[in-house]
């Protein structure tokens, strides 16, 4: 009976701090609530968040839309600044394009916007002002540079592709932005707290991409019906609003044509007589390049410059394009073209950005005999890869199933003689290892969770 009765207290106990504990999380405020709670906390830019806080500068948080920028501000680092101590009340966070408990009608009004915001900033300490969408606030640079200017306020801001680029920050806020560029998920991110193998997870994630969204729609018809919604809905007609386009057909086109063709060596030209070919439409080239220029502005695409290695010089007509989220690059052509070879390269090329590498695609370009003739031979390198302290020659090779593959994956690199590392990175989960060339073989799944070996 004494154990019984033990047993009893001992329940009592635990469901009392249970039913406490229950009640402290009821009794949280918003933001204090997310500090329980399991998400992806984007690292890779929290840290860049980190790294610039009070600097005098705005943080300018660009990126394709449905990226995260917002959850990004306004959860992961408000979040970090609650850990760290900085009172809840210091922290404002506005959304300007939705009506929640923060918002207010008049706030969308300069003056009243002023009024609420030096209102709320004291002496007592740093403050850190978080503008969602802040273009929706007509004249809002002036307020914003007048904002950072005070000693003790911190300014972080996001806003839509189709009203702030990158192109406009030193023009908006005179030589003061500071831009975080975000990225859809890295399949590192992408994986977090899911149990299925890693061979399911790379399906899905080359399949449907990394747009944080996703995660809302578990079955394959939910993430087709959002990608394809997210083109026809925000993103074209984002440029459309934007740059006051008339000719929708030939811009829709050539988002097709750039998707099809990716990682393929293109220039205007190029694609304009493949609109006309393939499409069967009219295009001419000063209007691809223009239109190919509003679609990197809204961050769909990365063009990607071609380098010759040995001559040191750019080739300046010819470049590569790459989709900044192969989701939506598989979507956009129905799922039609699932070539492994080519989506690899692409989420290569995305991983060498995300971790804040400059990349170039390269040629070496040699001279050989050939039947008793010297001709000039050309061969590639998929990128050029650099971060200020190192660099890399990497190949994207999916498959070396045999020994004349490989030697084609290694030609241009073993014509290469300066001492930078050269990398190939293959489809299968292999093992890292150094041929006698020097040159690194890393399997996919290792270089997407530890990067470029050091």
């Amino acid at each position: 009976m004494a154990s019984n009765r033990n047993l009893v207290q001992i329940c009592t106990k635990v469901w009392r701090n249970i039913c406490k504990y229950q009640k402290n999380v009821v009794s949280l405020q918003p933001k204090q609530k997310y500090l329980l709670m399991n998400y992806i906390k984007r690292e890779i830019y929290l840290n860049k968040l980190i790294a610039r806080r009070n600097n005098g500068e705005i943080k300018i948080i660009t990126g394709l839309r449905r990226s995260g920028k917002s959850w990004l501000l306004s959860h992961v680092y408000a979040d970090y600044l609650l850990e760290q101590g900085v009172p809840e009340d210091h922290i404002i966070s506005l959304s300007f394009d939705q009506d929640d408990e923060n918002m207010r009608d008049d706030l969308l009004e300069i003056q009243a916007l002023k009024t609420y915001l030096y209102e709320r900033i004291k002496q007592d300490g740093d403050y850190y002002l978080m503008f969602d969408e802040i273009q929706e606030v007509e004249g809002f640079e002036r307020l914003v540079n007048g904002l950072n200017a005070k000693p003790n306020v911190d300014v972080y801001i996001t806003g839509s592709n189709s009203h702030l680029l990158s192109s406009d920050i030193n023009t908006l806020f005179r030589g003061r932005g500071d831009e975080v560029h975000v990225y859809p998920l890295s399949f590192g991110e992408f994986c977090t707290d899911r149990t299925e193998s890693v061979n399911e997870l790379w399906k899905e994630y080359y399949t449907y991409g990394g747009l944080p969204g996703l995660r809302n729609h578990p079955s394959a018809e939910q993430k087709t019906n959002y990608l394809q919604r997210l083109w026809k809905k925000a993103y074209i007609a984002d440029v459309i609003e934007r740059h006051k386009i008339r000719n929708t057909e030939l811009l829709e086109n050539l988002a097709d044509v750039l998707c099809s063709s990716v990682g393929s060596l293109n220039n205007p030209t190029k694609l304009a007589n493949t609109i006309q070919s393939v499409k069967q439409m009219k295009a001419d080239r000063e209007t691809v390049d223009k239109y190919i220029g509003y679609l990197e502005d809204a961050f769909l695409f990365e063009s990607v410059s071609r380098y010759d290695i040995k001559g040191k010089r750019y080739f300046e007509s010819i470049r590569k394009y790459y989709s900044v989220d192969v989701g939506l690059r598989n979507a956009r052509l129905n799922f039609r073209q699932q070539e492994l070879t080519h989506i690899m390269e692409n989420v290569v090329y995305n991983h060498l950005r995300i971790f804040g590498f400059l990349v170039d695609v390269g040629v070496v370009e040699v001279r050989e005999m050939h039947d008793g003739k010297q001709q000039q031979k050309q061969y590639e390198v998929d990128f050029i890869a650099t971060n200020g302290q190192d660099k890399y020659y990497v190949q994207s090779a999916y498959r070396i199933d045999d020994e004349d593959k490989r030697q084609q994956e290694l030609n241009s690199l073993k014509r290469i003689d300066d001492s930078f590392r050269k990398v190939v990175i293959v489809g299968d989960d292999i093992a890292p290892w150094t041929d006698d060339n020097g040159i690194t073989f890393i399997g996919l799944f290792q270089f997407l969770r530890t990067g470029l070996p050091k």
